[in-house]
């Protein structure tokens, strides 16, 4: 086993649990966990995630970060070998010599994530074991976790659910006498996330708590003081795991545009009581910033169809932003997984005629694709390219997970995400 380190609109009718939803299961076309870790070493400042996997997995990470030679990224594989799988040698010591050697080579890391692969999972490689195994030896210098990121049964942005959840044992137990506070859950940017802490400190909120934290020693405590928004819709088994802690969920619309990140916010400011009065006057400013930017790509796409095809789990919530607040006509909103609870109020704001489906079947639903030939069609970049040679306009899904696309100051860069491929469209047929 080696390690390699990279170079540098009108509401539904039906309520949620009536909704009828097109559950697809067959062929599927999206990237793997693996890829959720090209944002979390960036959030995560002393972290470090070591892949346990094969070539290709340090191929997958080496071009989708596209690092510069110079830089000294926070991620790496430990290859399995053709004599790991043969039983040669034993995975276990090697993997032990690698993490030996990797802490020794990089003092700075102080919390290391063991992320699981389809080649480790076939092999049967019990990394919790290993975990807990190098956790002993380490600590209490780095604090040692393991999470999967396979692709075998998953869509990519289940790695970041799947690594917060590891995470959520670790938080320290809130104090019995604390106040209750606030937890923003979901690796966004910077940025980002302290717009939304001023915002939230604006309006007298107690200090709010973030997951992941910036430093591994700022983990937040939790506990039935705790309420949390959740930032991104595919964090069902690390919201799970802070339920099974106490904290309790505010059901909100996620923060995409002027109306759903007014909602986001006002339902932190009425779960701690914050007036009307003071609420409005701390998002006014923000809200309006959002609706005159949206404003410049509402020519381009009001009236527009546009069909998701299911990739990163964000397509219901980008959805309701396109229709409500774009006047999109969404066609179909294929998604990996439907979370029902968490996304009720977005799919409650869909137009009737929109048709949810659940899973992927990439035969059937590019058929379908192609019979209703959309204005726009966003879906993963294996499907982009041969669509384009058809005449459809496409948009690369991977890019609305990159790109700073959450609160009001980022509102109208993703409208302007969905509006620049039609204005490409329209310059190529002049």
């Amino acid at each position: 086993m080696t390690l390699t380190i990279p170079s540098a609109a009108a509401g539904c009718v039906a309520p949620p649990s009536e909704l009828k939803v097109l559950r697809e299961r067959g062929q599927r076309e999206v990237f793997c966990g693996l890829t959720g870790i090209i944002w979390l070493h960036r959030k995560v400042q002393d972290a470090f995630f070591l892949v346990v996997g094969s070539r290709t997995c340090a191929h997958l990470l080496q071009s989708a970060a596209g690092v510069m030679v110079f830089a000294e990224p926070r991620f790496g594989t430990a290859i399995i070998e053709e004599r790991d799988l043969a039983g040669m040698v034993d995975c276990n010591e090697e993997l032990d010599r690698v993490v030996d050697r990797l802490l020794t080579r990089r003092p700075d890391i102080k919390m290391l994530f063991l992320v699981g692969s389809c080649p480790s999972e076939v092999i049967k490689l019990d990394l919790s074991r290993a975990a807990r195994r190098l956790s002993a030896r380490h600590a209490p210098a780095v604090r040692i976790l393991n999470y999967s990121g396979s692709g075998i049964e998953t869509t990519f942005t289940e790695g970041e659910d799947a690594c917060l959840a590891a995470l959520v044992p670790e938080l320290p137990a809130e104090a019995p006498s604390a106040m209750p506070a606030l937890m923003i859950v979901g690796a966004l940017p910077d940025v980002v996330e302290d717009q939304f802490v001023r915002l939230f400190d604006a309006m007298g909120l107690p200090p709010v708590r973030l997951l992941p934290a910036r430093r591994s020693a700022d983990l937040p405590p939790v506990g039935p003081g705790t309420r949390f928004l959740l930032a991104q819709p595919f964090l069902g088994e690390t919201a799970r795991a802070l339920e099974d802690r106490g904290a309790t969920r505010l059901d909100a619309l996620f923060p995409f545009g002027a109306e759903g990140t007014t909602n986001w916010l006002h339902a932190a400011a009425a779960a701690f009581g914050v007036d009307e009065m003071t609420f409005r006057r701390v998002v006014a400013p923000g809200r309006e910033r959002a609706k005159r930017a949206i404003e410049h790509s509402r020519e381009k796409l009001a009236g527009k169809s546009i069909f998701f095809l299911p990739d990163s789990q964000l397509e219901v919530p980008l959805a309701r932003f396109l229709a409500t607040e774009l006047g999109m006509v969404p066609l179909e909103v294929g998604t990996p997984y439907l979370h029902r609870r968490h996304l009720a109020q977005e799919l409650a704001l869909l137009p009737q005629a929109t048709t949810i489906s659940e899973g992927q079947d990439v035969d059937r639903q590019l058929d379908r694709v192609r019979a209703a030939r959309p204005d726009l069609t966003v879906c993963g970049l294996g499907l982009a390219n041969p669509l384009e040679s058809e005449g459809l306009t496409t948009k690369w899904a991977i890019e609305l997970v990159f790109s700073p696309i959450h609160g009001f100051d980022q509102a109208g860069d993703l409208a302007e995400l969905f509006a620049r491929p039609l204005r490409r469209r329209d310059v190529l047929r002049v």
